[in-house]
């Protein structure tokens, strides 16, 4: 929403941004939803006002690209970069967003011509009312961070309304489809409607745990339930809509596509 809503500004020049980064940390990692607003609905408009939009991956120092999903299911992993959620519910630590993220636009910085001497201004696209995910986030030495929507004093619903008015789709929430700060709310919606990515999401789950099982330690989930995902979110027939939708957000920045 909110880096949608400075794409439509740099379009109308209110905001001196030429060039957007989406790091795609996998087509079997980002809700297909948020891939094909992307490719199609933001990448045109960009086109057609004359703005960049590039599609970064990770890749590896032989030059192949890995995804998020890759890395979870690497039979050598000993760590999971997600923030899966203890038996406590407490959430783990997190290395996605730094590894798929961060590091992924820091390189094109850098392989762009951005230095310590010659840093690259980057704006965030984080709102008024989110202001406190601003405070968490260190710059590097090859950028300079900015945060336009805060500078223009705009709120999550101004950025809709923005969208709206330029005549364009109002996007989804980009997240990973298996993310563990998912809601409630969304893990009952892809249940019901996204049966598929539910069934990875579980097979996932399953996976990780098989792992730590062998390595003698105690099983992590997705939720902050302590319990499987499939008893966690139950189908809709015996759904008793108690689960409170409070849940966490992934707090960086970054995630916003």
């Amino acid at each position: 929403m909110q880096s949608t809503a400075l794409l439509v500004l740099a379009a109308q020049g209110k905001i001196d941004f030429s060039t957007f980064l989406f790091a795609n940390v996998g087509d079997d990692s980002e809700h297909p939803a948020t891939l094909a607003y992307i490719r199609e609905v933001a990448v045109p408009y960009a086109a057609r006002t004359g703005l960049d939009v590039q599609e970064l991956k990770r890749r590896r120092r032989d030059g192949t690209t890995e995804t998020l999903m890759q890395r979870l299911n690497r039979p050598d992993t000993r760590s999971i970069p997600i923030p899966v959620r203890m038996a406590n519910g407490a959430p783990g630590r997190r290395n996605c967003t730094a590894d798929f993220k961060i590091k992924v636009i820091g390189r094109w910085l850098r392989d762009h011509g951005a230095t310590a001497e010659h840093p690259a201004t980057v704006g965030i696209g984080i709102s008024l009312d989110e202001i406190h995910r601003a405070n968490r986030r260190r710059s590097e030495s090859h950028e300079v961070i900015e945060y336009p929507l805060l500078d223009l004093r705009l709120r999550r619903d101004d950025c809709e309304r923005i969208i709206a008015e330029a005549g364009l789709p109002v996007p989804p929430k980009s997240s990973c489809f298996f993310c563990p700060f998912r809601t409630v709310d969304a893990w009952r919606h892809q249940r019901r409607h996204e049966p598929k990515l539910f069934a990875l999401s579980v097979q996932l789950e399953e996976t990780i745990n098989r792992r730590r099982a062998a390595l003698g330690r105690d099983a992590v989930y997705l939720t902050r339930y302590g319990i499987p995902l499939t008893q966690a979110i139950p189908d809709a027939s015996s759904s008793d809509g108690s689960a409170s939708e409070d849940e966490g957000a992934c707090d960086s920045g970054w995630c916003m596509t």
